[in-house]
């Protein structure tokens, strides 16, 4: 019986963990959590208990994506590896988790740390969620070779319901929106090409407190109700296609985009729904006062969200809208392509792998399409693959590597920490981690179409190529000649004399 397996994709928002025998995570804040209106403090899964979502405090353990606070993700972890959480023997499981990609060496070695001297893991992996991405191949000693680009082939980024046996591509890009950022990896043979690594610095959480500026200077205060305006970016935003169009939309009084949002209300324990438009309701600046009408209805908060449905997550197409100095997702894509070799950037273009968050606003794989298509060559096609459950790519992808017999080839034991510490972990997850000297060399080994013809014209006048070798080798002898002998030009010595005459 092979021994079990704890898979933790380490989000900045939500962690999704599970044993690699279940095919449901479960979902977890990432967070410590406050509420004024209980006064409770809440610790990740301990969340679920709270009745007042009024005036909810966070205090998460990522910041710009990467883990600052190690006091909340140590008491978040403690409640999921204790007996109310997974109850598990941990000096006979091993550990699968996610790291985001460039991730810092000083956090790499605290993660090490806590996993085998703070909860005694038997053995773990450690390896980048937003970049996951690795090839399946029947030799298992080809598979760790690849691995630094890790998991997604084993899920079903790239396979359609129509063809669920076609073969991982061989160049791709996946594009991962989530809570701190977005990133686009290309992704060659299986390997991360790192000089095309992509990051916008739009998430899910500036679209949340760009939201909340919006409401909050147009109806509500609702500064501090980010749990809440959460909630309305969830169920009310869309992606546009026709941006100046559905501003003209907006302003015609009883338009189909505006919706009436209801407020949460704590008093009958009431979430936040999506008002029927079938149902009538005052509208803004009517006279009539709801205190003295006997319909429950009337006694309830409205929301009113109109453009700000579709300007916010406008802001993954154009940050400049905010004042934000980078360019939208489809011109971070095209940047990206474009940085690879010409030869294989139509390849790129026709295998894009969508997953993250974001990625579940309406209208989202049509906006990008259109897009692209603009940026895109004519002669490329644009292939779009966006995930089924974007949120949970990672989490089954991880899962469906666990159960491999790759996996414990690439994990690092307890025993192998004790006797190495953190530098036997970086050597066995450097395939994990960005090298400039290897990516230098892969670049190098990837001619260009241009350079590859003069290397053909070059072989064909084998003679020219040795005479124009010699000449070179002539040339830095005699500078380097030159140089020992501080040989001064007579242009400079003329100077110096008419100077000294003076």
């Amino acid at each position: 019986m092979s021994k079990p397996i704890i898979i933790l994709d380490n989000g900045a928002h939500t962690i999704k963990v599970g044993l690699s025998t279940e095919s449901v995570p479960r979902l977890v804040p990432n967070a410590a959590i406050r509420s004024k209106g209980d006064k409770q403090l809440y610790i990740g899964q301990e969340f679920d208990n709270c009745r007042d979502y009024s005036s909810l405090t966070n205090r998460f353990s990522f910041e710009r994506g990467y883990l600052t606070d190690w006091d909340v993700q140590k008491a978040v972890w403690d409640y999921l590896f204790s007996s109310e959480g997974m109850a598990s023997d941990f000096k006979n499981t091993s550990l699968l988790i996610t790291e985001p990609p460039f991730n810092f060496r000083s956090i790499q070695e605290k993660y090490d740390q806590l996993v085998f001297e703070e909860y005694e893991f038997e053995s773990y992996v450690r390896c980048p969620g937003r970049s996951n991405s690795l090839k399946q191949s029947q030799d298992e000693e080809f598979i760790p070779l690849l691995l630094a680009t890790a998991l997604a082939p084993y899920g079903s980024l790239f396979a359609s319901p129509q063809h669920l046996n076609v073969p991982y591509p061989e160049c791709s890009i996946v594009v991962d929106s989530g809570f701190s950022f977005t990133h686009v990896v290309p992704i060659m043979q299986g390997q991360i090409l790192w000089g095309g690594v992509r990051r916008i610095d739009v998430g899910g959480k500036l679209l949340t407190n760009h939201l909340s500026n919006l409401v909050s200077f147009r109806q509500w205060n609702m500064l501090d109700q980010t749990y809440i305006v959460n909630d309305i970016k969830e169920k009310c935003c869309f992606v546009t296609s026709s941006f100046k169009d559905d501003l003209e939309t907006c302003r015609i009084p009883g338009n189909n985009t505006t919706l009436q949002y209801v407020l949460p209300d704590v008093s009958r324990n009431r979430h936040g729904y999506i008002r029927d438009r079938s149902t009538t309701n005052p509208l803004p600046g009517s006279n009539r006062n709801p205190m003295e009408s006997s319909d429950p209805s009337d006694l309830e908060q409205i929301l009113y969200m109109s453009n700000e449905r579709f300007t916010v997550p406008e802001l993954i197409f154009n940050p400049s809208d905010i004042g934000l100095s980078q360019a939208g997702l489809h011109h971070t894509i095209a940047d990206s392509i474009a940085s690879l070799p010409e030869d294989i950037q139509g390849m790129f273009w026709a295998n894009i792998g969508l997953i993250g968050g974001n990625m579940c606003f309406p209208n989202f794989e049509n906006r990008l399409r259109q897009e692209l298509r603009a940026l895109a060559p004519i002669e490329y096609d644009v292939g779009l693959y966006p995930s089924q459950e974007p949120i949970l790519e990672t989490y089954k992808a991880a899962r469906a590597f666990s159960n491999s017999s790759a996996y414990f080839n690439l994990a690092i034991t307890r025993e192998e920490y004790n006797e190495g510490g953190s530098n036997a972990c970086r050597r066995k997850f450097r395939c994990f981690d960005w090298d400039p000297i290897k990516e230098k060399q892969l670049t190098s080994a990837r001619p260009s179409r241009r350079d590859r013809t003069r290397g053909v014209d070059t072989a064909q006048s084998g003679e020219e190529d040795s005479e124009d070798s010699e000449v070179r080798r002539v040339a830095k002898k005699t500078l380097n000649t030159r140089k020992r002998e501080k040989v001064i030009p007579a242009t400079t010595k003329t100077k110096r004399d008419a100077s000294l005459r003076k």
